[in-house]
């Protein structure tokens, strides 16, 4: 019997009463597409009375992507996104003050645990940056990282020191969510242009400024490049977000710009998240109440307790009062 017979077989559907995973989110459910083709392969294989090939699976690939599935499930979409921020120097967390790399603080020496504390807090997202690498232009903390995403099952983004595809793609392929190109937005669009036609909805763009202008190479070259007009040249490109910091605001536990980032979000149509100086839980009531940022990033004032990361979570889990 040939495989193209049995649809006129009228035999049971083989998937009847079977329920793989339903979080009704955007996460990529891969578990339930090799479950069903597994099932598929053999209900087939029985019928036909010989074996076929099934997809070998990693387990530790197969298991993750299992317990994304039910993190997703059981957390409610968030109005505006708290992004936890891991800056990566030396292997160690740390935040700078206003992007100098000589005044960093040391919060942690394991990355990995402080992810996965941000993880069983609730957060839904993790945002790391290889602060070295962003000096370096190329991965530094690369052995940190991947640590990281061992350790959690909620998405992470990554930005510092990728500027090419073959990153892009090595980075992608260890199970990062998203790649923030920010250096290479300002240097080479037409590889953020690709990246995102590549990998549709991994692509985020960085853009980090003092006083309007766009500063590059971890913020050591500043460029007459306007914010806005940056951000407009990639409207059409397909990038998931912009991430946008005021630099003179990043560590300095002085509030965000709250004022410049709005006015971005409201400039482009892509979702823009807000970095640099979010320090209490009024800035991210501020930022939510907009109505128009995606997410904001913050790292020292959670790791300061100067932010109260249940409690934010469950604010910017219901719209503005």
């Amino acid at each position: 019997m040939r495989i193209g017979a049995v649809i006129f077989l009228c035999l049971p559907d083989p998937f009847n009463g079977i329920s793989v995973c339903n979080t009704g989110s955007k996460h990529h459910c891969r578990c339930q597409k090799q479950f069903l083709h597994d099932r598929t392969s053999l209900f087939l294989g029985h019928i036909l009375g010989t074996d076929l090939p099934l997809i070998k699976h990693d387990a530790a690939s197969l298991g993750k992507s299992r317990r994304i599935c039910q993190t997703a499930r059981q957390q409610p979409e968030p109005v505006m996104i708290l992004y936890p921020a891991i800056d990566l120097k030396d292997g160690n967390c740390v935040r700078l003050l206003r992007g100098d790399m000589a005044a960093a603080t040391v919060f942690g020496t394991d990355p990995a645990a402080q992810a996965r504390a941000f993880q069983d807090a609730g957060c839904q997202w993790v945002h790391l940056v290889d602060l070295n690498g962003a000096f370096a232009g190329t991965p530094v903390n690369a052995a940190a990282v991947e640590a990281i995403l061992a350790a959690i099952t909620v998405p992470a983004q990554l930005g510092g020191g990728i500027r090419d595809m073959a990153t892009i793609a090595h980075w992608l392929d260890r199970g990062l969510a998203r790649v923030i190109l920010g250096t290479a937005a300002v240097e080479d669009p037409a590889l953020v242009r690709a990246a995102a036609r590549a990998y549709p909805g991994k692509i985020a763009v960085g853009i980090d400024a003092r006083a309007g202008r766009v500063a590059t190479k971890g913020w050591a070259t500043e460029t007459d490049i306007m914010v806005t007009d940056l951000a407009r040249s990639f409207e059409d490109a397909g990038v998931a977000a912009i991430i946008y910091t005021d630099i003179d605001r990043d560590g300095a536990m002085g509030g965000p710009n709250i004022a410049a980032t709005e006015a971005l979000a409201r400039a482009v149509s892509i979702p823009v998240i807000a970095s640099g100086g979010v320090s209490s839980l009024a800035d991210l009531i501020a930022l939510r109440d907009t109505g128009t940022i995606a997410g904001a990033i913050s790292g020292r004032a959670l790791y300061d307790g100067a932010i109260d990361l249940a409690q934010a979570l469950t604010v910017l889990a219901h719209p503005q009062d």
